[in-house]
């Protein structure tokens, strides 16, 4: 029964975004009383991410995951900011899609950063491979919609990577936690590009 009302939706995430309104809306309420621009949410989640990035970089590995988990949550703020708000824009959009990307790529360098020094070259290389099929994930959807295909579909989209990324960081399976990432990003990769493929049969 759960399992087809997510079905109703694009994605899991979207499903867990509507879920999540009966928290994040007062919440986004109360910003919006403060006097918050859901682009001043947006940037301040990045800033976040960057602090526990360096929280990893250092070597505090469990407490970068705990960190990590806690600070996604501010994510999902600005968007309900904006529909609270009534200000969704293009731009805003933009800059979210944009700042995610930095965030990930600094979440992966600080845990690149950590691993080096201790010479773990194969979960480095893990990183590149995660990072590279990271971008990719977003960059098909990006092109899909560019030629006119709504695309969220696949196994492991932007949240199922940072929720992946905190539970492995804190119970210290980083390699095990890598292989799955660099996996499932790339599996996403090809179920979208399958997506967009079997979409655009059905055009004359």
């Amino acid at each position: 029964m759960e399992q087809a009302k997510i079905k109703q939706y694009e994605s899991f995430t979207d499903w867990l975004r509507v879920q999540a309104a009966v928290v994040t809306h007062p919440i986004a309420r109360f910003l919006g009383k403060l006097g918050f621009h859901p682009n001043t949410i947006t940037i301040l989640g990045f800033a976040l991410s960057a602090g526990v990035a360096i929280v990893i970089a250092r070597g505090h590995v469990t407490l970068g995951g705990v960190l990590l988990l806690f600070t996604s949550s501010v994510d999902a703020l600005d968007g309900a900011l904006a529909r609270v708000m009534g200000s969704k824009s293009r731009f805003g959009a933009f800059l979210d899609s944009t700042l995610d990307r930095f965030s990930e790529g600094a979440l992966l360098l600080g845990l690149l950063a950590w691993l080096l020094p201790q010479g773990k070259m194969l979960e480095a290389y893990l990183v590149f491979v995660t990072l590279l099929g990271s971008v990719m994930v977003s960059y098909t959807r990006a092109r899909a919609e560019g030629v006119g295909f709504a695309c969220k579909v696949g196994i492991l989209t932007r949240m199922e990577r940072i929720v992946l990324l905190g539970i492995g960081l804190i119970v210290g399976w980083v390699r095990p936690m890598l292989i799955l990432m660099a996996v499932l990003s790339w599996v996403t990769v090809f179920q979208r590009i399958a997506y967009v493929y079997r979409e655009s049969l059905r055009e004359p």
